[in-house]
This record gives C-alpha cells, structure tokens and sequence, in this order.
C-alpha cells in the first residue's frame, strides 16, 4: 500500500517513475530551450515577420549571445533551487490523486488566479525597477542591453532581479492560487512559452499568443525602445495594469520596405 501511495505524485517516463516536482521544477527549464531553440533554427527564413532586422539584432544589442546564455543558466540554477525548496516545504502525498478528481472549473480557476498573481507581481516590481534610479542603474538596466529582444534571451536578468520577478513571483503564483506540482507542471511551461514567444522579436501570421493576448511580443518590443521604457510594464500575460495605471503605450505595426514589420507607438510621448 505504501508503494502505491508513493507513487501518486509520479509520471512513468521511458519506464522510470518521475516525480511530478521533479518535473515541475525542470520541465518549463528544457521547454525554454527548446522552444527557444526552435525559434533560432527558423531565424533565417523568418526576415518577412521580423520586427527589427538582422543587423540591428547584431549592432544595436550591449551584450554577447554568449553572455545571454551564461545569464540565462544562471537565473535557471537559482529557479530550480528554489523550486525544489518550495515543493519540499509544501510537499503532500495524497494531493496528486485529488488532481486527477479535479474539474476543469477548479483548474481554470487555479491557472486564473496565477495569471493575475504573476501579472500583478511582475507589474509592480517591474515598474519599481525603473523608477528607483539604483535599481535600473545596477539590476534591470542588465535586461535592457537587449534592445532588439530575442527568444533565448527572454530570461537574461540580473541574478536578483530574476530571483525577485521570476522565481519569487512565480512561487507566489504557485502558493495563492493553491494549484498541485501536477498542474504547476503545465502552468510554468505555457509561462515559459509565453515569455520566450514576447522576446521572439517576430510577428508570426496564425501566432495563438498574438490572437488571444495584447501583451505579445510587439507589445513588448515597445518596452525595450528608449521611447518606451516609461510604458508597456505588463508582463507575461495581460496588459491590465498599464491600462488601469497609465502606462500603456498602443502600437501600430508597419511593413517596412527591406522586409518585416516595425511596431510604432500609437501615443505621442515626446512630453514625457
């Protein structure tokens, strides 16, 4: 019996059992990089629906790729560690079982109340990072040597600002809306997608992010430009608090002549 009950927090992978932590915790890891991947592979066939060209991703970027991926490893070792802390202390045998008995209602409602948390989390620590001087100077302004995003680069952070907004938030999204290792699993992946696909610096035709949410990777793109760095705080999945707060910034999208598109802003914020 004892066996059986162990057993119910674990996947069958290739004939081994996997515990749904483990997966939860390393999952949304292999996810960015694949997907990430993904989107280099194509780079070279996708200059029509690029928002920046080529050789602006080159010149205009403060940082190596080579850099981007040691920052990136980084934030991700600190994620996981504190991923496994957090299902260590919140840890319980029975409640896997309870997830399979789950309604759709409650897991929508669990996936829900994450979106929010991790907005609202996200949102106001982010806008603190750019209104404190100090903060910019020494932490965020790290995630900014990116001017043209780009997909892989999605999670180069200073260490303590992807400790703060990703990990830190993240976590809380995890504990308020009560969801189990099981179902975190798929959250943190499509989060991870989500995130990777905004600093994709593309506009896909047929994109589902693009159909179903306004905060997209031209939403964003308008963040990284010098004009925009007062706007378009919102992040990963609604654009609610720069609406409510008044720092959304609308674009327009532009095809320009080389090829690809342009995101302009909508709003005039020279006075500011």
């Amino acid at each position: 019996m004892m066996g059986s009950e162990s057993n119910n927090n674990q996947e069958l992978i290739g004939g081994y059992h996997v515990s749904d932590e483990l997966l939860g915790t390393f999952l949304p890891i292999i996810v960015y990089w694949v997907y990430s991947g993904l989107y280099s592979m194509l780079g070279g066939v996708m200059d029509n629906y690029r928002l920046h060209s080529k050789k602006d991703e080159d010149e205009k970027n403060l940082v190596s790729k080579k850099e981007v991926v040691k920052g990136v490893l980084l934030q991700q070792v600190v994620q996981a560690a504190v991923a496994t802390l957090l299902f260590a202390v919140t840890g319980n045998d029975g409640e896997s079982d309870g997830d399979r008995h789950a309604s759709i209602f409650v897991l929508g409602r669990q996936f829900f109340v994450a979106m929010v948390m991790l907005d609202t989390w996200q949102y106001f620590m982010h806008r603190y990072m750019h209104q404190n001087k100090f903060l910019y100077k020494h932490i965020h302004a790290q995630h900014h040597r990116l001017i043209v995003p780009y997909a892989f680069g999605a999670l180069y952070n200073h260490p303590l600002e992807g400790l703060i907004l990703d990990t830190i938030g993240g976590a809380l999204a995890f504990l308020v809306s009560g969801m189990s290792p099981r179902t975190s699993i798929f959250f943190f992946s499509f989060a991870t997608i989500k995130t990777v696909d905004d600093h994709c610096g593309l506009w896909l035709p047929g994109n589902l992010f693009h159909i179903f949410f306004k905060n997209n990777s031209a939403y964003h793109d308008i963040h990284h430009q010098l004009y925009g760095t007062k706007f378009n705080y919102s992040q990963p999945f609604f654009v609610t608090w720069d609406r409510i707060l008044g720092t959304y910034m609308p674009y327009e999208l532009e095809k320009r002549p080389e090829g690809g598109f342009e995101a302009r802003p909508v709003k005039d914020c020279k006075e500011h």
